[in-house]
Parts: C-alpha cells; structure tokens; sequence
C-alpha cells in the first residue's frame, strides 16, 4: 500500500530547519540532485546505522552533484549532539512541527508491542536537479540502504 503522498515527476517543495540554523529549501538546491531521507529519531540502532551508513559514502554522493539530508522530528540541539557522537557528515534537518512529515505522508500511525503511537515511516526519496522526484523508497530496510541509493543515482545519470 503506497503512502508517500507525491508521485514521480512531482515536484517536492520543502523548507527545514538545518542543526547549523539555516533554513534548507529546495530551490536554493536546484541544479543538484538531492537525497531526503525520512527517519524517526536520533541516536535510535536503526537510524545510527542509516545516518553512519549515508554519511561513509557523502563523498561519493557529493561526486555525483547530490546532497544528502536526513528529515526528522527530532529538534535542532538533539540533531547537533547525534552528528557530534557519532562524526556524521550528512546534513540533518528539523521538522517538529511534522508539517513536511505529514505532508508527504511519512508520518503514520505505527504499532509496537501492541502499543500504537505515531512516527515517521522510513522513507528516501531521489529528487532530480530540475527538483523532480525520481525515485522513492518507502518503509526502507536499513542494510544496504545507502549503497541502494548511491547505485540508483549513478544509474540515473548523477554527475
């Protein structure tokens, strides 16, 4: 069942909240292609191995003209201390009001240990230079994850 909320070829306007105190929007990215990476939140198993994953191939992404941002509800300090205990090199943006979250569909009513909440679904979605989205991978599988997407744009013709 598909939730993210745009398709391919769709523009995705977005406007965050960057750990250093920019606002990160992605007009002032055009001409790049752009990785957004949904994920719950910090310093978590799974999103350390993804943040820890993207950020051991940035180099290779910024290669490829791409930059890497990680999207969560997380607040800007709680962002700063997880980029500082664990050397990340991705950019990480803030959304704790879930305005994007919840507009592109990612946050969902979630259950665990029969207890339901709301949070983010992992999701990562490739948008090209012009700002088109041209690939999305929903409810994400961390292993291999990064490299998925490093792979996905080179085919797509990242330069």
């Amino acid at each position: 069942m598909k939730y993210f909320k745009y398709n391919i070829g769709d523009p995705i306007d977005f406007e965050i909240i960057e750990t250093n105190g920019n606002i990160i929007k992605n007009e002032d990215l055009k001409g790049k292609w752009i990785v957004l990476y949904f994920y719950p939140k910090d310093n978590t198993p799974g999103c350390t191995t993804e943040a820890k994953d993207f950020s051991s191939l940035i180099d290779e992404f910024k290669k490829l003209n791409a930059e890497v941002i990680g999207i969560s509800p997380d607040d800007v300090e709680k962002h700063k201390k997880f980029i500082l205990k664990h050397d990340l090199k991705v950019k990480l943006g803030s959304d704790e009001n879930k305005e994007l979250l919840e507009r592109v569909g990612v946050w969902q009513k979630k259950k665990m240990f029969g207890k339901e909440y709301y949070g983010v679904v992992r999701t990562t979605v490739l948008i090209d230079p012009e700002g088109k989205i041209v690939y999305v991978w929903e409810k994400v599988k961390v292993k291999d994850h990064a490299e998925n997407v490093l792979e996905k744009l080179k085919e797509l013709g990242g330069k």
